[in-house]
């Protein structure tokens, strides 16, 4: 901010000039602590862990409801096996878990992405128990995008925006980061792997990472790379810390139960505004099979067991977005299993499950 002056007046001397920079830093200064302090206060003033009734169990189909901010399940279809979750589940949601703008799950535990207010965006990835009470709090900077938990409960991974805030531009920046809680070694970004591209060791200052998958051995994982203006499907390996290149064009990979299938978003067009497909990749074979949903997914789909996805598309009636499912053998129609919700994941529920 400047001062502006007559062209006749005398200009002000040093002091006076200092006094009206002080000024106008209070006022700025003043202006983000408000702002801060509000956010703060109005986080304070919500509920954010989850019910003491609520936790993990199943078989259920868990997601954000997207009312309320909060994670809630309802019963999947074909109880007590995990099949699908489709219309006839619809209006039995039970509300009361943490408040989450990201959630994914296995038996074992949970995580749950916070976007922290603030001035500058950050994100809370926040380690939760079979009772989805806290047991972990990792602060971030960056706005809370994908989340996934390994099978077992032992690994997780998340991913947040660095800047930007669209996978459809080419202007942003990702920080995925790894945690295994058996050790509590946390690799706060990706972006160090040993890298492999058509056979050749890979360095480049423009890779991203983003949309982890884990396969059972909690050694093995999926990702997606983005290098040059091409993404590509990497396999990683935990133990010597290394990435392969399989092929391009693969985004956000979700490995099915039985570790032979990816689903997978695929680029099919060059308008912003609908650009992906989603797809299956058989892993021996490497076919990909179309799936019946023909809108654009821009979700890292969940598999609820090995014959059927779940994703989020944008809701109607004014909801933010609901959760779809469709067959992963690229037959069937996609139908409504949540209104209002998000970050689907299936809980088949353990044996000493509470």
């Amino acid at each position: 901010m400047s001062a502006r002056f007559p062209r006749t007046a005398t200009p002000p001397g040093p002091r006076a000039r200092i006094a009206v920079v002080v000024a106008a830093v209070l006022l700025l200064a003043g202006g983000s602590v408000g702002y801060v302090m509000h956010a703060q206060q109005r986080t304070k003033g919500e509920r954010t862990e989850a019910d003491a009734s609520f936790t993990l169990g199943g078989p259920a189909l868990y997601f954000r409801d997207t009312a309320s901010g909060r994670v809630a399940h309802q019963p999947l279809d074909g109880a007590p096996g995990v099949r699908t979750a489709g219309a006839r589940t619809a209006g039995a949601r039970t509300t009361g878990g943490p408040a989450c703008d990201r959630f994914y799950a296995s038996d074992e535990g949970a995580l749950c992405l916070r976007a922290k207010p603030g001035v500058l965006p950050r994100t809370y990835a926040i380690v939760l128990d079979r009772q989805l009470r806290e047991k972990r709090r990792i602060t971030v900077p960056g706005v809370p995008t994908r989340a996934r938990v390994s099978a077992s409960g032992r690994m997780l991974s998340w991913t947040v925006f660095a800047t930007g805030d669209s996978y459809a531009t080419t202007s942003f920046s990702t920080r995925t980061a790894i945690l295994d809680l058996r050790t509590g070694y946390l690799i706060k970004s990706m972006e160090n792997i040993q890298l492999t591209i058509d056979g050749a060791r890979y360095h480049a200052p423009d890779v991203n990472y983003w949309g982890v998958t884990f396969a059972r051995d909690d050694n093995r994982f999926y990702a997606t790379v983005s290098t040059k203006g091409r993404t590509h499907l990497v396999e990683g390996n935990m133990r010597d810390w290394s990435a392969k290149a399989l092929r391009q064009n693969v985004e956000c990979p979700s490995l099915s139960p039985d570790n032979t299938r990816l689903a997978f978003k695929k680029k099919v067009s060059d308008d912003a505004a609908a650009p992906w497909r989603l797809y299956v990749l058989d892993l021996r074979t490497m076919h990909e099979t179309p799936l019946a949903e023909e809108h654009s997914v821009d979700d890292q789909a969940a598999w609820l067991d090995d014959d059927t996805l779940a994703y989020a598309l944008p809701g109607g009636s004014g909801r933010g977005s609901d959760v779809w499912t469709v067959p992963a053998d690229g037959t069937g129609t996609p139908r409504v299993a949540v209104k209002g919700g998000s970050s689907p994941v299936a809980v088949a529920g353990a044996a000493d499950s509470p």
